[in-house]
C-alpha cells in the first residue's frame, strides 16, 4: 500500500471513528430539587430531540437528596434551591460549581372555604408555622386582610418531610422578617418544625393543602398554577403586597445582579426595590469541577449552554423567570471552568 492510500485510509477511519464518537449514545443521570422539576423536564426533552444520542434522566427528590447524591457521585449531577454551605462543599471529594438556571417563587397556599385571595406579611407567616396564630380568623391575619370574612377554623400548617430547597428559600425569607424564626428554627433544606404535617415534595404538600380544610402550606409557584390551589399576595421590603409572577420575580432578580458571587451562591429573598416578589430564588445545577466521565462531561456542557440560551424561552411557560443577561454572561464565562 502506498503512502498516499494509507494516509487516506487513516484519514476515513478518522474520521469514521469521529463520527462515531459523535453518535455514541450518552446516559447522564442527574436528582435533586422538585422546585425546577417542571423546568427541567421540559428542558431535557427539547434537548433530546435535538440531540437523540444524549439521553438526561433526572429524579425529582428534593434538594437535600440532590445534595448527597452528587457528594456520594451517584449521579453526574446534582439539582438544589438553596446553596451548598461550606461544609458541605468541603464534605464532597473534590470542588463542585454552581449554576443558577431559572428563577422562581415559592408562594404560601391555602385552603380556607370561601375565601379566595389573602394578603400576608412576612412576620405573619412566622407567626403561622411557630404555632402562634392558629386560628383563620386571628386578629394579625384579619388586620392584613379588611373586608375579607375569615372563617372561625383552626390553621392546619403544611411543610416538607424531606430536605428540601423550597423550605430553605422560605425559611431564608422567614428569618429575615422575624428574629424569633431566625433563633429557634434557623435556615437550611431541612429545620425542626414547631407545628404541622410533613408533605413530600412540592406535589406532596400541594396535595395534602388540596385535601385538608383550613391548611396552608408553601410550595414552588406552578404546583399551585397546576393545582388550581390559592395563592397569597405577600408584603415586600417596600411595603407593598406584590403577587407571584413572572414580572415580579425578574424584578427581585435584578436587583441580584449588581451583588452576585463569583460562585453564584447568593440569597434573594425579600430584596429591595417596587414590584419584587419576596419569596424568590435562583434553582442551582451542581456540577464537578473536573468530572470524571469526559464523555459526559462534554455533553452536559453542552447542555447547559443551550439551557441557558435557547432552554430560556421556555421558562415564563411554565411559571418561571428566565435569567437576566448579565448572569448568563457570567455562567457561560465561568463553564469553562470545567475541566473537559
Amino acid at each position: 500500500m502506498s503512502r498516499k492510500s494509507f494516509a487516506l485510509l487513516a484519514a476515513s477511519v478518522a474520521m469514521a471513528t469521529s463520527v462515531v464518537v459523535a453518535q455514541q449514545n450518552v446516559h447522564i443521570n442527574g436528582a435533586g430539587a422538585t422546585f425546577p422539576y417542571p423546568i427541567y423536564s421540559k428542558w431535557f426533552s427539547e434537548y433530546g430531540k435535538l440531540h437523540e444520542n444524549v439521553q438526561i434522566n433526572y429524579q425529582s427528590i428534593g434538594s437535600g437528596g440532590g445534595i448527597r447524591q452528587v457528594t456520594a457521585q451517584t449521579v453526574f449531577f446534582g439539582a438544589t434551591d438553596g446553596p451548598m454551605t461550606p461544609e458541605q462543599l468541603q464534605a464532597a471529594p473534590s470542588k463542585i460549581l454552581h449554576f443558577p438556571t431559572v428563577l422562581g417563587a415559592v408562594v404560601p397556599v391555602y385552603n380556607v372555604e370561601g375565601v379566595s385571595e389573602l394578603k400576608f406579611s412576612g412576620p405573619v407567616l412566622a407567626d403561622i408555622f411557630l404555632g402562634k396564630i392558629t386560628k383563620w380568623n386571628d386578629a394579625a391575619i384579619a388586620k392584613l386582610n379588611p373586608g375579607v370574612n375569615l372563617p372561625v377554623a383552626d390553621i392546619t400548617v403544611v411543610h416538607r418531610s424531606d430536605g428540601s430547597g423550597t423550605t430553605y428559600i422560605f425559611v431564608d425569607y422567614l428569618a429575615k422578617l422575624s428574629s424569633e424564626w431566625k433563633e429557634k428554627v434557623g435556615i437550611a433544606t431541612s429545620v425542626n418544625w414547631p407545628v404541622g404535617v410533613g408533605g413530600k415534595g412540592n406535589e406532596g404538600v400541594a396535595g395534602l393543602v388540596k385535601q385538608t380544610p383550613g391548611a396552608i402550606g408553601y410550595v414552588e409557584l406552578i404546583y399551585a398554577l397546576q393545582n388550581k390551589i390559592s395563592y397569597g399576595t405577600v408584603q415586600n421590603s417596600a411595603g407593598e403586597f406584590v403577587r407571584a409572577s413572572v414580572e415580579s420575580v425578574t424584578a427581585c432578580a435584578s436587583a441580584a445582579v449588581k451583588s452576585m458571587p463569583k460562585d453564584f451562591r447568593v440569597s434573594i429573598t425579600n430584596a429591595p426595590g417596587q414590584g419584587v416578589y419576596p419569596i424568590s430564588s435562583f434553582t442551582w445545577l451542581l456540577v464537578y469541577e473536573n468530572p470524571k466521565d469526559k464523555v459526559q462531561a462534554k455533553a452536559f456542557v453542552d447542555f447547559m449552554k443551550w439551557a441557558l440560551s435557547d432552554g430560556q424561552k421556555f421558562a415564563p411557560e411554565l411559571g418561571y423567570a428566565p435569567l437576566p443577561a448579565e448572569i448568563v454572561k457570567l455562567e457561560l464565562a465561568a463553564i469553562g471552568q470545567i475541566k473537559l
